[in-house]
């Protein structure tokens, strides 16, 4: 019998190698093509898994959208939480685990049942595949895995945000009560189309007739597709407005930023609906009330959402200089959510000032004046997807910041710590060997063409080496935190140093890791 570290080591052994053997289940980077990539593998897969009937029994709320979603998905789960009902929430991607992917009342799946049902799929559609029934790939099997959770457990409501695009994702197999469509723009076009008309279209893939659905407000171009697919379907469209703070009663959302509001008044409208058509109406909100149920409330500023507008000091240097390094994580990578990444991010940092300003005027103890004294110095940590385009990316997010009155002192390039390989603990790029950073180059190039650009010089800015004045690249993401760590311990910690960190969900992911 296994007792203590033993037991431990045993449980982590059993749960790598079951990362390992999900691993094995990447075929390559994309999770599907505008082909469906033989979407109807999909209820194969349902079939050979007995899930058919229980996914019928299943209340579902559907969500797809280009950013946002997982916000709004979020919202909608504590709110029905809050409500006393037993919920499952599947989302992607994830930042440090596989099982924040699968919470259920509002926490990731425990590593014992995971491994349970996990092993279950596995068995059960390897015996069952054969060459023209293949086994699924990774987020294929994940959402499976997420419907027999799900189902198993009882929940009495899934929340499923889309993966990718909506028609041939592999959540699309599910029929909702409710469907959610957050807001649209430019991401993941070299698979869902060059266009909103085009990208709104995948997005609408999810609405299924009879099924209510709610977006907020869209670009014209957008909302025309998304109009016609819901009027093709016979499916009553809503647009909704975002939430009104007054209805909080001077509460604060959970999830920090202006843009939140407009995720909020989806996942009212998509919680109403639900309790609606549920049989839960007592508990549902009425749009002309100018009072939010106490549930609502609690479900709307207790939610929380690792990797988007979150705030986290480092811990390895807070002893010796509280509040010298603090990054700003948010996994922002779409030339929309840049720009509200960076309002975010500059609202925080004058939120931050104002503060240390009234603890100095306060409080007369040496710590805070130390504090205050501290100079106030902006960081970029950045990486970005090769299908992304820096070009799109870096210039909404410094002439964002610039307007509100934030430089940056130093931008920091890096490759990311994970692969796209693996997806355990394990998942981290061989440290051995030498790193292309052609890439991260690339990206610094187009940096300081931006900042010529604001300084209004014709010439292109010349970048040799690894270092210049206000960028540098780091082959690997740890020698960026060391560097930013003896920033401040160098300089007689004089110096607080505010790292945004964001252009992929990944890196923040990397950056959690390395600093929780």
């Amino acid at each position: 019998m296994l007792e203590g570290n033993d037991t431990l080591m045993h449980s982590r052994t059993a749960y790598e190698e079951a990362l390992s053997v999900l691993s094995s289940l990447i075929v390559n980077r994309r999770r599907c093509d505008k082909s469906g990539d033989r979407f109807e593998l999909m209820f194969e897969y349902v079939k050979m898994l007995d899930l058919e009937e229980p996914m019928r029994r299943m209340k579902v709320i559907h969500v797809a959208g280009t950013k946002g979603k997982g916000s709004t998905c979020t919202f909608t789960e504590s709110i029905l939480r809050s409500c006393g009902f037993h919920t499952g929430l599947f989302t992607s991607p994830h930042l440090i685990d596989i099982r924040e992917r699968f919470r259920l009342d509002g926490v990731n799946i425990s590593e014992e049942k995971f491994l349970t049902y996990f092993w279950w799929c596995y068995n059960k559609l390897k015996e069952k595949t054969s060459k023209d029934i293949p086994m699924p790939h990774l987020f294929r099997f994940l959402a499976l895995l997420a419907f027999k959770i799900f189902s198993d457990e009882q929940v009495d409501v899934a929340i499923l945000e889309v993966g990718l695009g909506g028609t041939f994702d592999a959540t699309n197999v599910q029929e909702p009560l409710v469907c959610g469509i957050a807001s649209l723009g430019y991401d993941h076009m070299e698979i869902l189309g060059n266009t909103l008309a085009e990208i709104a279209s995948e997005k609408a893939g999810i609405f299924k007739r009879g099924a209510p659905a709610f977006t907020v407000f869209q670009p014209d171009e957008a909302m025309h597709v998304l109009r016609d697919k819901a009027s093709q379907l016979d499916v009553q469209l809503t647009v909704v407005p975002s939430l009104d703070p007054e209805l909080l009663h001077g509460c604060k959302l959970g999830l920090e930023g202006e843009h939140q509001y407009l995720n909020a008044g989806l996942a009212i409208a998509l919680s109403s609906t639900w309790l609606h058509r549920a049989g839960h109406s007592k508990l549902s909100y009425m749009e002309q009330s100018r009072s939010l149920p106490e549930q609502f409330i609690e479900g709307l500023t207790s939610a929380s959402f690792d990797g988007r507008a979150q705030i986290v000091a480092d811990r390895y240097i807070s002893i010796e200089s509280p509040e010298g390094l603090v990054f700003y994580l948010d996994g922002a990578h779409s030339p929309e959510s840049m720009e509200v990444c960076a309002r975010w991010f500059s609202a925080a940092i004058r939120h931050n000032q104002r503060g240390m300003l009234n603890h100095q005027s306060e409080d007369k103890s040496a710590s805070y004046n130390d504090e205050a004294r501290k100079k106030s110095v902006q960081v970029l940590l950045f990486n970005c997807m090769t299908a992304r385009d820096p070009q799109l990316l870096l210039p909404p997010l410094f002439k964002t910041c610039a307007n509100n009155g934030v430089h940056f002192k130093k931008a920091l390039f890096v490759p990311n710590t994970s692969v796209f390989n693996k997806v355990g603990s394990h998942s981290l790029a061989e440290a051995n060997g030498q790193v292309d950073l052609s890439w991260q180059f690339h990206v610094r190039r187009v940096w300081q063409n931006t900042i010529q650009r604001d300084k209004g010089s014709d010439s292109k800015a010349e970048v040799v080496g690894k270092s210049c004045e206000n960028s540098t690249v780091f082959s690997s993401l740890p020698m960026a935190i060391k560097w930013l760590r003896d920033s401040v311990l160098q300089q007689n910690r004089s110096i607080r140093l505010q790292v945004l960190v964001t252009g992929s969900l990944h890196l923040v992911g990397d950056v959690l890791k390395l600093i929780k």
